[in-house]
């Protein structure tokens, strides 16, 4: 019996670690989910326990091939962003993978901009707003100043994505989604490193940049597989939807943070695009995505946790809750803000503490904390989509599509807009999967693939917007 040919993905979440076999048609064939307990760095910082997804990503490969059920004949990887895996001369991983939540001295971050350019400066050059360890190139310039043995004996830098490539191939190299993420490295204006990159003498760990689309055809366990340099996971869940949608369209893509990518935008950042949080990503081509972001679904999770207590309500209850207009009324006829967030820094107007005695249920309680949530929703999707009066149609995708009150809200704020969400949980992968194939897919493939829903515009004549 002849086996089928399919590719295999690797997509390593913060939480998640999944693996995926697709066929030719890009159909889920296989799929495996696995989760590791955090180790600590030297400092005590939480971070991922590389030895672990190392073992991880061996056995499972392995296994399958083993099992002689599949024809394997290419693999590739999607992974987070804004980390650094570092190599010395034999190829020994050198440092923990440090976390972009770790803090850094304000001393460092102040001598680096000091340095080379006010805070601005640089941020419009390498679209790049100030974010410490989530400018991964910041934490060269930090491993190069607090750890200086260190930083010498680093032979290669390699973004996470090429690091899981690197265990299969031994080949460091990079790739231009991992350095376009927001990490201070690149000129967007020159389209090449930042010159601060050469004067430090860290263009000299960085390996050979090389296309996205680019792989290895490789001999690994004795069989022929064609192996990927791997993609960063947002510009991964974007591709499916650039490669099937011509028109111009926004995608919100929901989870832990809350990412407004805008792929039809070819221009250079401004000092008012910087201050209402817009940074770059980029395109497999180079091409720049202008984008907003933030931690929606992390301060979510921390205050639906809180109501959970307060109201007595296990976790989980919350994905019950559906939307009810006469309440959101309510709430909306004495507009005012009850939530202190804690791990969001977009511009809002601040309270010192909660205060939910007004609110006699969680539901209510629940309305009101997504209302304020989605206020800061709707302005980073504006500022993301700028002065693009083409696009019209918005692609909502992750965690929050299950959320009836978030996409109600999203359908009454952009009732302008042609809104569908997906329930395709496979984007980041599935993207791994189409850039190493390089073919060509139908305008249909969303449509038959991703379980598009389109969101009716929800028509709230009381409410003044």
């Amino acid at each position: 019996m002849k086996k089928q040919k399919v590719t295999a993905i690797f997509d390593i979440g913060k939480t998640n670690k999944k693996f995926f076999l697709f066929d030719k048609d890009y159909q889920e064939v296989y799929r495996e989910y696995s989760r590791f307990d955090e180790i600590t760095d030297e400092d005590g910082h939480p971070t991922e326990d590389l030895e672990a997804l190392k073992k991880w990503l061996k056995s499972c490969f392995d296994r399958i091939l083993k099992t002689g059920k599949y024809n394997v004949t290419a693999i590739n990887f999607s992974t987070y962003g804004a980390s650094f895996v570092h190599l010395d001369k034999n190829g020994k991983v050198l440092t923990p993978l440090y976390n972009y939540t770790k803090q850094i001295s304000e001393n460092i971050v102040k001598e680096f901009y000091q340095t080379y350019g006010s805070e601005q400066q640089i941020a419009c050059e390498t679209a790049s707003p100030q974010n410490g360890m989530l400018n991964s190139g910041i934490q060269l310039y930090w491993i190069k100043k607090t750890k200086p043995d260190i930083f010498k004996q680093i032979k290669y830098s390699l973004h996470f994505p090429q690091y899981l490539s690197y265990l299969f191939t031994g080949i460091p190299l990079s790739e231009f989604t991992s350095i376009g993420c927001h990490t201070n490295l690149w000129n967007f204006k020159k389209n090449e490193y930042h010159q601060w990159v050469g004067k430090e003498g860290i263009d000299d760990k960085l390996p050979p940049i090389v296309s996205t689309k680019t792989s290895i055809n490789m001999t690994y366990q004795q069989k022929k597989i064609k192996i990927g340099v791997g993609i960063h996971d947002s510009s991964s869940a974007l591709l499916p939807y650039i490669l099937s949608k011509k028109k111009p369209f926004l995608l919100l893509s929901t989870g832990t943070w809350s990412i407004a990518l805008n792929p039809f935008n070819n221009e250079v950042l401004s000092e008012k695009d910087l201050s209402e949080n817009c940074l770059n990503y980029m395109r497999i081509d180079g091409k720049r995505v202008k984008a907003t972001r933030f931690f929606m679904g992390n301060e979510y999770r921390i205050q639906v946790e809180k109501l959970g207590e307060i109201y007595e309500k296990e976790y989980g209850y919350h994905r019950k809750i559906k939307f009810n207009k006469e309440l959101y009324l309510k709430l909306m006829s004495t507009k005012k803000i009850y939530f202190k967030f804690e791990g969001i820094t977009l511009k809002r107007k601040q309270i010192t503490k909660t205060d939910l005695a007004s609110f006699a249920t969680f539901e209510e309680a629940f309305h009101q904390l997504m209302i304020e949530l989605m206020e800061l929703q709707v302005q980073t999707i504006k500022n993301a989509i700028g002065n693009n009066k083409k696009i019209k149609q918005i692609y909502i995708d992750g965690g929050f599509t299950d959320n009836d009150v978030f996409v109600k809200l999203m359908a009454h704020h952009f009732k302008n807009y042609k809104i569908r969400t997906s329930k395709s949980s496979l984007g980041t992968a599935l993207g791994a999967a189409m850039v190493i194939a390089d073919k060509k897919i139908s305008s249909k493939f969303l449509k038959e693939n991703y379980k598009l829903e389109k969101l009716p515009p929800l028509l709230l004549e009381e409410i003044t917007n």
